[in-house]
């Protein structure tokens, strides 16, 4: 959807369901992690672009601190929940989200933040891997700082704070173990470039970040999404488990994060002995393999950002695939979908190719020459329907903006 379609959609749906009309529309969009799979929670590197998918929202503030949204999903369904007295965990189903975004605010402070009525819209596909969630609490987040005039949505730094809201609401009212690489893409991404987001605790809001060009069209390039349909769900405990594996690792190595012990081995004279020993500290195999898989991806990032900006597209393409191959065997969060949909367009020209997001369903990038996308999507289509999948959706992807007031 354009902006104007986004934002009569998401008006429309406001006034049907309360018979009123909002005090305005906000947008934020969808992302796609071009590499750099779960860093972001070990202080590592990431790589996101913005897309153009994006979540609306039609909002009106309340005098008091009653909330109520609506969807698109289930127009009809309007979910009520109060933030006075509200508790972590204290909504349920997907409510939770935009509720829990004004409460992480009133805990942060920011008392003259009430409640509110919400519509949303969104052409950002659910359960995708392009990061919806975040596409709802930024909105709400950037729709709240306006109307309550916090004054936090206009600069680069201060969307820090309505950003550290959005995570908080997906942590614990959501219940979503959720990293930061998302929000920063929704909120900081500007078009035509990729975020390369540095997520060591150390720096400041103005330190984290870099915009990195992403032209496409210089290299005569397309970036092919697909969405495999398979259920991507990440707060059913695996993606916690290897947060917690990873937190766990970096105990015994005796450093605050994983990034302080991958830094140290890209300033290693012999690399491949210092992984080594890293590896041979740790006590089983799993934990062995994980911290392979993080300590190997942020210096992949490191390489992807200087190959892509020398124009060396093979080798761009080379480390998507090596990416890839790190979260299957290592990381272990692909599934069958996303590895024969990497396998087809590997096998049908593509540069490279790797799942995005956090795993476990959800969908995966391509590098393809411009022009190639809809036929190496109709390829892994043709796959799909030989071992019974569900058919896959494609979206060719470019660098978008962040999100914004559009009406």
């Amino acid at each position: 959807m354009s902006d104007t379609e986004g934002a009569k959609a998401a008006r429309d749906l406001f006034e049907q369901a309360y018979g009123e009309a909002p005090e305005g529309v906000w947008a934020a969009p969808g992302r796609v992690n071009l590499i750099g799979e779960h860093t972001d929670y070990n202080a590592g590197l990431c790589l996101p672009i913005a897309l153009p998918h994006r979540t609306f929202i039609a909002l009106k503030p309340r005098e008091d601190t009653k909330v109520r949204v609506v969807s698109d999903v289930a127009p009809d369904k309007v979910a009520e929940a109060d933030l006075d007295g509200l508790k972590a965990r204290g909504v349920d189903g997907w409510s939770a989200y935009p509720t829990g975004v004004a409460w992480a605010l009133r805990q942060a402070g920011f008392d003259k933040v009430k409640g509110f009525d919400a519509a949303f819209t969104s052409c950002v596909p659910l359960g995708s891997g392009l990061s919806s969630s975040a596409a709802m609490t930024c909105s709400t987040a950037l729709a709240l700082d306006d109307v309550y005039g916090l004054g936090y949505g206009d600069s680069d730094a201060g969307r820090v704070t309505l950003i550290n809201a959005a995570i908080k609401s997906e942590n614990e009212m959501a219940g979503a173990s959720t990293g930061g690489l998302d929000q920063n893409a929704s909120m900081r991404c500007t078009e035509g470039h990729a975020l390369l987001l540095d997520c060591r605790p150390e720096l400041t809001p103005l330190e984290n970040v870099s915009q990195q060009e992403f032209d496409l069209d210089k290299y005569n390039l397309e970036l092919l999404v697909v969405d495999t349909q398979a259920p991507h769900q990440l707060n059913d405990g695996q993606y916690a488990q290897r947060r917690a594996t990873c937190e766990e690792a970096a105990k015994i190595l005796g450093v605050a994060n994983l990034r302080v012990t991958a830094d140290g081995i890209s300033k290693a004279d012999d690399q491949f002995q210092a992984l080594k020993e890293t590896l041979d500290a740790l006590p089983d195999e799993t934990m062995k393999k994980r911290v392979r898989h993080v300590v190997t991806e942020i210096e992949r990032v490191r390489s992807f950002v200087r190959a892509f900006a020398q124009g060396d597209i093979k080798a761009a393409g080379r480390l998507f695939n090596a990416s890839h191959d790190s979260l299957a065997a290592d990381y272990e969060v692909t599934v069958p979908e996303l590895d024969i949909a990497v396998d087809v367009a590997r096998k049908n020209g593509a540069y490279g190719a790797r799942m995005t997001g956090g795993g476990f369903g959800g969908s995966i990038i391509a590098l393809v020459d411009k022009g190639r996308s809809r036929e190496v999507a109709q390829k892994i289509a043709d796959a799909f329907a030989v071992h019974g999948f569900h058919q896959p959706r494609a979206l060719a992807a470019v660098a978008s903006s962040s999100a914004h007031r559009v009406d």
